[in-house]
């Protein structure tokens, strides 16, 4: 059998990158000998955990448009020109089959280079409202993959098929890993957990509310495992010192997410794409706190489509600091309530996301 070779690109968040490489992997369980590249941003998060991940990548030099008036903003054409140049020499020596994006800048250039050269594409979108990359590309790709109901208001209509986002394989089966989270993080298993997480850089707004009603969630008998992120760390360890007896635990960052989702009764996060499919899959009832300042405010629209469904609660940003602490407390002493959350939630999820998009980009490249 000849040997495919996949040029996937994008990153510049772990939002991108994750998916990413899971459709990555799924195609080389499928086929082993075929020969897959990544093209990123150079400086972004995708140049150092894509290696680590063990496929090569390239980086272009491109760059994001910043939406206030700067001087970066001087850089961004010529950027541009380099990139698209670079790109169409990735893809005219590494003469792929097919090209996948996932979003970020990196995708742009490159499937614009590829489609151009004749090259079959397919994108992958893991929000509720597309980045503009996406848009950009999807008169010119094959297949659109994506996560949400609702998205040819958006991109045209034949081209779509609803994937999910390809999530951690080790988030499914959290039952059997909530004793061995209890002892990991130093928990009692008799009292109600609530797991804390901003993203891997914290969240200010949602970490001042934490903060804040420490003493109320201590008085409720509630334990806390909180991401903080590193940009916290000395005020959190400051707040929480003297909870030590009461199970509130914060670290910077959580390495081992299937053990924290595995001892939870009730999750605080923001809403970014990936968090909002990994918390469908683990079945949590979680508040949401979308990223006010998100493109498109696409966040809110990513929780949205859970809280219509009674899937999911939603704080805003602006109320945080007066209505997170109370709004927390009632989910978490109302089992009906999580149960109820729990069960919606479950309904929504995706499984096998990275699979069935590994299949359709195989179907690319035998068509």
């Amino acid at each position: 059998m000849s040997q495919f070779r996949v040029i996937v690109s994008g990153g510049g968040t772990g939002g991108h990158i994750f998916p990413a490489i899971a459709i990555a992997n799924a195609i080389k369980e499928k086929y082993p000998d075929t020969k897959i590249l990544f093209v990123g941003a150079l400086g972004r998060m995708e140049m150092e955990k894509v290696p680590a991940a063990g496929y090569e990548i390239i980086g272009l030099p491109i760059m994001g448009l910043q939406r206030r008036l700067t001087l970066q903003n001087l850089k961004f054409p010529f950027k541009l020109i380099a990139s698209m140049l670079k790109a169409k020499k990735i893809v005219k020596e590494f003469k792929p089959d097919v090209v996948v994006g996932v979003g970020g800048y990196a995708s742009g250039p490159l499937l614009k280079a590829a489609t151009k050269l004749g090259v079959p594409a397919l994108v992958q979108e893991q929000n509720s409202y597309p980045g503009i990359t996406n848009k950009l590309l999807a008169s010119k790709v094959q297949k659109l993959c994506v996560a949400y109901d609702n998205m040819d208001r958006f991109f045209p209509k034949e081209k779509i098929m609803l994937t999910g986002n390809p999530v951690r394989q080790d988030i499914k089966n959290l039952e059997a890993k909530r004793i061995r989270g209890i002892e990991y993080f130093g928990l009692d298993e008799n009292k109600k957990t609530v797991l804390v997480v901003g993203g891997s850089l914290g969240a200010r707004t949602i970490n001042h509310a934490i903060d804040a009603g420490l003493d109320e969630l201590a008085k409720n008998n509630i334990q806390l495992v909180w991401q903080t992120g590193k940009l916290y760390v000395d005020e959190a360890a400051i707040a929480v010192s003297k909870y030590q007896d009461k199970g509130i635990k914060t670290m910077p960052f959580i390495s081992k997410m299937d053990y924290a989702y595995a001892v939870a009764d009730v999750v605080v996060s923001r809403a970014g794409a990936m968090s909002v499919s990994e918390l469908s899959i683990a079945a949590k009832p979680t508040i949401f706190i979308p990223l006010p300042s998100a493109a498109e405010d696409h966040q809110t629209k990513n929780a949205m489509a859970l809280v219509n469904h009674n899937a999911a609660l939603l704080v805003k940003d602006a109320e945080a600091q007066e209505k997170l602490i109370s709004t927390l407390i009632d989910l978490v002493k109302d089992d009906e309530e999580q149960q109820r959350i729990s069960k919606n939630v479950a309904k929504m999820a995706f499984h096998d996301s990275a699979n069935i998009i590994a299949d359709e980009v195989i179907k690319l490249i035998k068509r």
